[in-house]
């Protein structure tokens, strides 16, 4: 990598962080993208950046999609370059941006698969029927589940909650989302128990003094991981009869899901699960109209 490569991904990365407030993920994603094209156009420095043509970044998209690669991935990759250069013609590094016309297949936007409610709850069950050993680890993977299910966010919001942030008396948890914009969410009265039962009879018996203010503790008290939370959930659900195999992102999948079956407004759910777009929040109301004609075909005599 020249030094110029290196210093450009660098100002561009942060870029993202500092004035676009880019995901942690979308940013490395990005600098990826772009640092992969760079290598194969042989662009090391401004001087070679200008000789980039829109013909070299289609061609580009081309040799990725020939790899294998997804539309969704095509998509990112168009969007991470399209950035890349109008962040150079912004800052004086082009006097011209090679991407303008630059575009990529749409995403087609699949059916998330979630659980049915009656397997939600049965999922609930079977955590809270493991909470009444004596591992104190069954008790947080009681609050986990609860919680993912409860508020519908993000297994790495979750991971990253410290104590104050949950307001139990008020039901309501303080969760830093992408783009770290904040948000609260409220949560019903079998979370809040279950987060009360933790804290009072879990936490304290992980608790070291590497746990700070943690939330949910691993086994060596240190702040739990996406990783095992995600562990805990495979592991739970395959207890329940013709439950499909999810993972965390599909707990936010079903409550979002069931709160649109029982009635909840379109937009209070784009605010529950912190969604910038309300279109990304629509794709759940394709998943209940899909439930809504499966149940109408089995069940109407003139279906």
């Amino acid at each position: 990598m020249t030094v110029a490569r290196s210093e450009a991904l660098t100002a561009f990365e942060r870029h993202l962080r500092s004035e676009r407030g880019r995901a942690d993920n979308t940013v490395r994603a990005y600098v990826r993208d772009v640092g992969a094209f760079l290598d194969a156009a042989g662009a090391t420095d401004d001087a070679s950046l200008r000789t980039v043509t829109l013909a070299d970044l289609r061609a580009w998209l081309g040799t990725v999609a020939r790899g294998g690669a997804a539309r969704a991935t095509l998509a990112r990759t168009s969007a991470s370059l399209r950035a890349f250069f109008r962040w150079c013609e912004r800052t004086g590094r082009l006097e011209r941006d090679p991407s303008l016309r630059l575009s990529a297949p749409k995403r087609h936007r699949t059916l998330p698969p979630v659980l049915a409610q009656r397997s939600a709850a049965a999922l609930l069950d079977v955590a809270t029927v493991a909470a009444d050993d004596d591992d104190p680890v069954h008790l947080r993977d009681r609050a986990a589940l609860e919680l993912l299910y409860g508020t519908g966010i993000r297994v790495g919001e979750l991971v990253g909650l410290d104590i104050d942030d949950v307001d139990l008396e008020a039901r309501v948890v303080r969760v830093v989302g992408k783009g770290d914009k904040e948000r609260r969410v409220p949560f019903g009265v079998p979370a809040g128990e279950a987060v009360r039962d933790w804290l009072r009879e879990g936490r304290p018996r992980l608790a070291t003094d590497s746990s700070g203010a943690a939330l949910l503790l691993g086994r060596r008290g240190r702040r739990a991981d996406q990783r095992q939370v995600r562990d805990v959930v495979h592991r739970l659900l395959s207890h329940v009869p013709d439950a499909p195999d999810l993972g965390p992102h599909g707990l936010r999948h079903s409550a979002a899901t069931h709160l649109l079956e029982g009635g909840a407004d379109l937009r209070l759910v784009q605010e529950l699960l912190g969604h910038a777009s309300l279109a990304t929040t629509q794709i759940y109301t394709h998943v209940s109209v899909d439930r809504l004609k499966r149940s109408f075909a089995q069940a109407h005599p003139r279906a």
